[in-house]
């Protein structure tokens, strides 16, 4: 179910275990996953259709993660969220010997937890035994720090030890290592005269765009007066007192930092600020809200130029967009093949449809090795049991 190109598939079918049917919504996704792997894809929506399998030992749930996501708008009434009941109902109705749900670590924060919660005692109600599992990316063979929920639910003894072999991380060096160079049709590469292109050299790498995150990891708008605007050493300090402050004096108990007033930027930096707040509100630096101020370009990162010796981080479904995640040495974003590597697929799969079509597949992607992982211990742990 949610079988995308086949990521999980394919890390399954590494440990012995063939996919006799696989559906999702998105058709290039299953045009895809038939080139690649076996023609049992079909484009189907799993909120109108419910698929029969009786003979099948394994049910693999990719639910859909926007809902859930910390990098989205985390809609607690968005409808994908109800896919995950959808999950019980097929295993349920299939009395599927052994289920694998797959999502974001985030399914289990703040309001949202609750439908996960209720996804697990339902299965328990109709008999499985039920447990999670957190994976690591870079614990799994692959070069990025990608985490991923998966709940393992399956019929029969309970005395069952769940371990999933860990295989280590590889750098990026290491992962890209031995790729072809991509042709120019491959490549998006910015206007050299453009926004992109100036801001990238300004970044090296292991850095990235951040107002909020003062460290030598980081680089500020203020300090690219050349694309942002120039700013005095005493606004710069200004703006510098407001990223510290604002996550100092927290108010809310959500968001990443909260607006300050200029009295506790003056006390902070001990003098008067009213005239550089004003410029800096009016250049677009600052913004006023409601009598405090605050930064305007919040993002916790952009333009992150990734190091060939660490790991990337999580590969999603914009990982072509160079105002996102660039070259370690190039200033340009990522190629599809680059971006399908770093995911763990090997080179010869190949993604059907338009670019963002191919990003939106792979980053949508269950990693096959990290699917492999957990694909080894359902076939030993519970499949020989």
């Amino acid at each position: 179910m949610f079988s995308g190109s086949g990521g999980f598939d394919l890390g399954f079918l590494q440990e012995g275990v063939f996919s006799q049917q696989a559906i999702d919504i998105d058709r290039v996704a299953c045009e895809t996953y038939s080139r690649n792997l076996s023609d049992v894809a079909s484009a189907a929506d799993l909120t109108r259709f419910l698929p029969s399998a009786t003979t099948s030992d394994v049910l693999l749930a990719g639910a859909p993660c926007q809902g859930f996501s910390t990098v989205g708008k985390r809609l607690l009434d968005d409808p994908r969220n109800a896919l995950l009941m959808r999950v019980a109902d097929i295993a349920i109705a299939n009395a599927t010997r052994v289920l694998v749900v797959e999502n974001v670590p985030a399914a289990l924060s703040g309001q949202h937890r609750h439908l996960w919660v209720a996804l697990e005692d339902r299965l328990r109600i109709a008999g499985y035994n039920v447990r999670r599992i957190l994976l690591e990316g870079d614990k799994c063979g692959l070069a990025q720090r990608r985490k991923r929920l998966f709940l393992v639910c399956w019929k029969g003894s309970d005395c069952i030890n769940l371990n999933v072999k860990y295989n280590g991380s590889i750098s990026l060096r290491h992962a890209l290592g031995g790729l072809s160079n991509p042709s120019e049709s491959e490549i998006f590469w910015p206007n050299p005269d453009g926004k992109d292109a100036k801001i990238l050299k300004h970044i090296k790498p292991g850095q990235k765009l951040s107002n909020v995150r003062l460290s030598e990891r980081s680089v500020s708008t203020w300090d690219i007066p050349e694309v942002f605007g120039f700013v005095s050493d005493a606004e710069k300090d200004t703006l510098i007192a407001v990223a510290r402050l604002r996550r100092r004096d927290r108010v809310r108990s959500y968001g990443d930092g909260d607006p300050v007033s200029i009295d506790r930027i003056g006390h902070f930096l001990k003098r008067g600020v009213t005239r550089d707040v004003r410029r800096l509100v009016k250049r677009g630096f600052l913004r006023e809200v409601d009598g405090k101020f605050e930064l305007t370009q919040t993002y916790n990162g952009r333009y992150r130029r990734l190091s060939w010796d660490d790991v990337s981080p999580t590969v999603d479904t914009r990982f072509g967009r160079v105002d996102l995640f660039v070259h370690p040495e190039q200033d340009r974003g990522f190629t599809i093949k680059e971006a399908a590597r770093i995911q763990g697929f090997p080179d010869d799969f190949v993604f059907l449809g338009k670019s963002k079509e191919a990003f939106t597949q792979i980053g949508n992607a269950v990693p096959p090795p990290m699917a492999a992982a957990v694909a080894e211990m359902v076939r030993e742990a519970i499949l020989k049991a």
